[in-house]
């Protein structure tokens, strides 16, 4: 079951949010080794719709010096790409290799933050969660959840608010 405690700040994303201010609570879990999304708001207790995992994609797959973005989806709906590249203003996106996310952001896949990362990148949250109260995100590491309001959520990543999910949430496994 999943902990609300006090956890020092560990990672870049948990500094950044203490540095700044910016209220939020810290919580932990079993982190597993796949369906991480799925996984935390189960173990959270938590609405899927409000838990967003981070994805990174690649906005110009064709050309060398490639530039990727950051997109915040509830885990039970999947990112449609094509939206993404609307809100980005591109013709393409495609996801990122989980290795070129990885050099990016400073996080591991499973556990990458769409805050504090290594090499700050264009930020799209899902327009669904605008307004919340509570949301979760990674912390910067497999099993470390951060929850806070959206409004701070794009103020940590000067990210914006744009539809870039499909309507049809995934079912539940």
């Amino acid at each position: 079951m999943a902990k609300k405690k006090k956890v020092s700040a560990s990672t870049p994303a948990l500094r950044l949010l203490s540095e700044r201010g910016i209220p939020h609570e810290i919580e932990t879990f079993d982190g597993g080794t796949a369906h991480f999304g799925e996984n935390a708001a189960a173990q959270l207790d938590v609405d899927p719709a409000f838990l967003l995992k981070t994805l990174v994609v690649d906005l110009h797959p064709q050309r060398p010096g490639r530039t990727l973005g950051v997109c915040c989806v509830p885990v039970h709906h999947t990112l449609s790409l094509k939206k993404a590249a609307k809100a980005f203003g591109v013709s393409h996106a495609e996801m990122a290799a989980p290795a070129a996310a990885q050099r990016s952001s400073g996080y591991v896949p499973g556990g990458i933050s769409p805050i504090a990362q290594k090499n700050p990148l264009p930020t799209l949250i899902d327009a669904s969660v605008e307004g919340a109260e509570r949301v979760w995100v990674s912390g910067g590491k497999r099993g470390v959840d951060v929850s806070l309001s959206a409004a701070d959520l794009a103020a940590a990543t000067d990210g914006q608010f744009a539809d870039v999910r499909h309507e049809e949430a995934r079912p539940h496994r």
